[in-house]
């Protein structure tokens, strides 16, 4: 007889919370902590129509464990900034539900077995599955605990690439430069990223052209 397995989960892949302020969250994890950025997904007209534009990026915390955030374009800060430790303010019934949901645990498993068994385990209970969602590696199912939190249950689809990572990277050099500056946009962040690129490939092709220089000639 096989034994049913009761635990498959395999730790935490994620924390998200919001942040009104990407320049200081990439400088703290970032460059103070040294937590490598290694996922970021730009999200344009996604959701209902009052969902705004926003970026999602993830540091590496170790363990195949990460600290995610979101910023959404144009999302003014919610109640006092000036109070330490109230960096979100005090939220309220006008909240936007996007915001709220923002702030969640996100647990992987294995496979999409597993993943299946606790989309089971959910729908039969109080609990059950809100939306299950195929994104750019993973796949995940969502639901609100009994305090309201929102819980992501997820598994990878595939390994996430070098060159995503390093897309990734392009990607927060561009969100930082144009969250500095006025009205941050979606448009502003995609273009200097574009303009990243076209720079870095020209600078990786000189420095291609100047090895390919000092090489000795075989006679």
């Amino acid at each position: 007889m096989t034994v049913q397995k009761e635990h498959r989960v395999q730790g935490v892949d994620h924390a998200a919370f919001p942040t009104f302020d990407p320049v200081a969250t990439v400088r703290f994890y970032r460059d103070v902590l040294k937590f490598p950025v290694v996922h970021s997904i730009c999200a344009a007209g996604w959701g209902p129509d009052k969902h705004p534009d926003f970026i999602h990026f993830f540091f590496d915390i170790g363990n195949d464990d990460r600290i995610a955030f979101f910023y959404y374009f144009g999302l003014e800060p919610f109640g006092d900034q000036s109070a330490p430790g109230d960096a979100w303010g005090r939220l309220g019934h006008d909240t936007p539900d996007f915001f709220v949901n923002s702030r969640h645990l996100a647990i992987h498993v294995g496979n999409e077995d597993d993943l299946m068994e606790y989309r089971r385990r959910l729908d039969d209970s109080e609990w059950p599955v809100e939306m299950q969602v195929m994104h750019e590696t993973i796949e995940s199912i969502y639901t609100h605990d009994p305090n309201g939190y929102m819980i992501e249950i997820t598994r990878a689809l595939r390994p996430v690439t070098p060159q995503e990572d390093l897309d990734a990277a392009l990607t927060i050099d561009a969100l930082c430069e144009v969250a500095s500056g006025d009205d941050p946009t979606m448009d502003k962040l995609l273009t200097r990223k574009a303009e990243l690129i076209v720079a870095r490939a020209a600078a990786w092709e000189d420095g291609q052209a100047g090895l390919r220089d000092r090489e000795p000639v075989k006679s």
